[in-house]
Protein backbone atom coordinates (compact mmCIF):
# COMPACT_ATOMS: atom_id res chain seq x y z
CA UNK A 1 0.00 0.00 0.00
CA UNK A 2 0.64 3.36 -1.06
CA UNK A 3 1.72 6.59 1.17
CA UNK A 4 -1.61 7.84 2.23
CA UNK A 5 -3.13 11.71 0.67
CA UNK A 6 -4.83 14.19 2.79
CA UNK A 7 -7.81 15.99 1.51
CA UNK A 8 -9.69 18.89 3.06
CA UNK A 9 -13.73 18.83 3.07
CA UNK A 10 -16.80 20.32 3.97
CA UNK A 11 -20.00 19.07 4.34
CA UNK A 12 -21.74 21.93 3.81
CA UNK A 13 -24.90 23.94 5.96
CA UNK A 14 -28.10 22.62 4.26
CA UNK A 15 -26.39 19.18 4.36
CA UNK A 16 -25.86 19.51 8.33
CA UNK A 17 -29.63 20.74 8.67
CA UNK A 18 -30.84 17.44 7.49
CA UNK A 19 -29.69 14.26 9.46
CA UNK A 20 -30.85 11.64 6.70
CA UNK A 21 -28.89 13.50 4.73
CA UNK A 22 -25.74 13.91 6.56
CA UNK A 23 -25.54 9.94 7.91
CA UNK A 24 -25.96 8.71 3.93
CA UNK A 25 -23.20 11.15 3.26
CA UNK A 26 -20.91 10.03 6.20
CA UNK A 27 -21.63 6.38 5.14
CA UNK A 28 -20.40 7.17 2.01
CA UNK A 29 -17.13 8.58 3.30
CA UNK A 30 -16.54 5.62 5.38
CA UNK A 31 -17.26 2.37 2.89
CA UNK A 32 -15.29 4.10 0.54
CA UNK A 33 -12.70 3.72 2.91
CA UNK A 34 -11.27 7.11 3.70
CA UNK A 35 -10.03 7.61 7.07
CA UNK A 36 -11.11 10.61 9.01
CA UNK A 37 -7.97 12.04 10.30
CA UNK A 38 -9.52 15.48 12.49
CA UNK A 39 -13.56 16.45 11.83
CA UNK A 40 -15.30 18.96 13.66
CA UNK A 41 -18.64 21.19 12.84
CA UNK A 42 -18.43 24.84 13.23
CA UNK A 43 -20.06 27.96 11.61
CA UNK A 44 -17.46 29.39 9.64
CA UNK A 45 -16.66 33.07 10.31
CA UNK A 46 -16.55 35.05 7.66
CA UNK A 47 -13.12 36.12 7.60
CA UNK A 48 -12.66 32.26 7.09
CA UNK A 49 -14.88 32.16 4.00
CA UNK A 50 -13.88 35.10 2.43
CA UNK A 51 -9.92 33.90 3.05
CA UNK A 52 -11.05 30.17 1.78
CA UNK A 53 -12.78 31.36 -0.95
CA UNK A 54 -10.45 34.46 -1.75
CA UNK A 55 -10.05 33.34 -5.37
CA UNK A 56 -13.36 33.61 -6.12
CA UNK A 57 -13.47 37.02 -4.79
CA UNK A 58 -14.10 39.26 -7.88
CA UNK A 59 -16.87 36.38 -9.51
CA UNK A 60 -20.58 37.30 -9.46
CA UNK A 61 -21.37 34.44 -6.86
CA UNK A 62 -18.67 35.28 -4.40
CA UNK A 63 -21.30 37.15 -1.92
CA UNK A 64 -24.01 34.36 -2.60
CA UNK A 65 -21.41 31.74 -1.85
CA UNK A 66 -19.65 33.49 1.66
CA UNK A 67 -23.02 34.38 2.61
CA UNK A 68 -24.35 30.55 2.87
CA UNK A 69 -21.56 28.98 3.66
CA UNK A 70 -21.36 31.67 7.03
CA UNK A 71 -25.42 30.63 7.35
CA UNK A 72 -25.27 27.64 9.96
CA UNK A 73 -22.72 24.92 10.77
CA UNK A 74 -20.95 22.67 8.49
CA UNK A 75 -19.09 19.64 9.24
CA UNK A 76 -15.14 20.22 8.12
CA UNK A 77 -13.24 17.18 7.86
CA UNK A 78 -9.46 16.36 7.24
CA UNK A 79 -9.49 12.61 5.05
CA UNK A 80 -7.30 10.45 4.36
CA UNK A 81 -6.80 7.29 1.47
CA UNK A 82 -4.54 6.13 -1.41
CA UNK A 83 -5.49 8.98 -3.74
CA UNK A 84 -7.93 11.01 -1.58
CA UNK A 85 -8.15 13.83 -3.66
CA UNK A 86 -9.50 12.29 -6.46
CA UNK A 87 -11.19 9.83 -4.96
CA UNK A 88 -13.35 12.60 -3.08
CA UNK A 89 -13.79 14.34 -6.03
CA UNK A 90 -15.12 11.46 -7.72
CA UNK A 91 -17.41 10.67 -5.16
CA UNK A 92 -18.78 14.03 -5.34
CA UNK A 93 -19.41 14.67 -9.03
CA UNK A 94 -19.60 18.03 -10.97
CA UNK A 95 -19.76 21.05 -9.00
CA UNK A 96 -22.81 21.96 -10.69
CA UNK A 97 -25.87 20.47 -9.26
CA UNK A 98 -27.98 20.71 -12.46
CA UNK A 99 -25.02 19.29 -14.46
CA UNK A 100 -24.50 16.36 -11.26
CA UNK A 101 -27.96 15.49 -11.63
CA UNK A 102 -27.76 14.69 -15.27
CA UNK A 103 -23.63 13.30 -16.14
CA UNK A 104 -23.37 11.53 -12.16
CA UNK A 105 -27.13 11.31 -10.75
CA UNK A 106 -25.53 9.03 -8.24
CA UNK A 107 -22.28 11.23 -6.48
CA UNK A 108 -23.38 13.08 -3.40
CA UNK A 109 -23.79 16.33 -6.04
CA UNK A 110 -26.22 14.53 -7.71
CA UNK A 111 -28.31 13.36 -5.04
CA UNK A 112 -28.26 15.83 -2.51
CA UNK A 113 -26.77 19.22 -4.25
CA UNK A 114 -29.41 21.77 -4.79
CA UNK A 115 -27.83 24.79 -6.87
CA UNK A 116 -24.55 25.49 -7.56
CA UNK A 117 -24.10 26.92 -4.27
CA UNK A 118 -26.12 24.52 -1.90
CA UNK A 119 -24.16 21.87 -3.87
CA UNK A 120 -23.54 19.58 -0.66
CA UNK A 121 -19.96 19.32 -0.37
CA UNK A 122 -16.13 20.92 -0.75
CA UNK A 123 -13.20 18.93 -1.75
CA UNK A 124 -9.69 20.09 -2.10
CA UNK A 125 -8.57 19.92 -6.09
CA UNK A 126 -4.94 19.59 -5.45
CA UNK A 127 -2.24 18.70 -2.73
CA UNK A 128 -1.84 22.77 -2.75
CA UNK A 129 -5.02 23.23 -1.98
CA UNK A 130 -5.37 20.46 0.80
CA UNK A 131 -2.38 22.19 2.34
CA UNK A 132 -3.38 25.79 2.48
CA UNK A 133 -7.81 24.89 2.71
CA UNK A 134 -6.44 22.53 6.14
CA UNK A 135 -4.55 25.38 7.12
CA UNK A 136 -7.31 27.63 7.19
CA UNK A 137 -9.68 25.25 9.02
CA UNK A 138 -7.09 23.25 11.19
CA UNK A 139 -4.27 25.79 11.63
CA UNK A 140 -2.85 23.74 14.69
CA UNK A 141 -2.74 20.87 12.42
CA UNK A 142 0.94 20.03 11.83
CA UNK A 143 0.56 17.95 8.13
CA UNK A 144 4.11 17.03 7.58
CA UNK A 145 3.79 15.64 11.41
CA UNK A 146 1.15 13.68 11.04
CA UNK A 147 2.83 12.26 8.22
CA UNK A 148 5.74 11.29 10.00
CA UNK A 149 4.27 9.88 13.35
CA UNK A 150 0.29 8.38 12.38
CA UNK A 151 0.36 8.35 8.72
CA UNK A 152 1.75 4.74 9.24
CA UNK A 153 -0.63 4.00 11.70
CA UNK A 154 -3.80 5.15 9.32
CA UNK A 155 -2.51 3.52 6.34
CA UNK A 156 -2.08 0.37 8.58
CA UNK A 157 -5.37 0.16 10.19
CA UNK A 158 -3.75 0.87 13.37
CA UNK A 159 -6.83 3.16 14.52
CA UNK A 160 -10.42 3.02 15.78
CA UNK A 161 -13.25 4.73 14.50
CA UNK A 162 -15.48 6.66 17.15
CA UNK A 163 -18.93 6.90 15.56
CA UNK A 164 -19.78 9.99 18.53
CA UNK A 165 -16.91 12.34 16.82
CA UNK A 166 -16.79 10.89 13.63
CA UNK A 167 -12.78 10.17 13.38
CA UNK A 168 -10.94 7.62 13.77
CA UNK A 169 -7.75 6.94 16.00
CA UNK A 170 -4.48 5.61 16.63
CA UNK A 171 -5.02 2.95 18.81
CA UNK A 172 -0.99 3.24 20.23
Amino acid sequence: MNILQLTFAILKPHIVKHPIALEEIRNIILTSNFKIVRSKRKTIAMREAEEFYAEHRDKFFFNRLVTFMTSGPSDLLILAKENAIVDWRRLMGPTKAYKALFEAPDSIRGRFGLSDTRNATHGSDSEESARREIGVFFPDFDIDKWYREQEPLFRNDKVIFCKELFIHQPTT
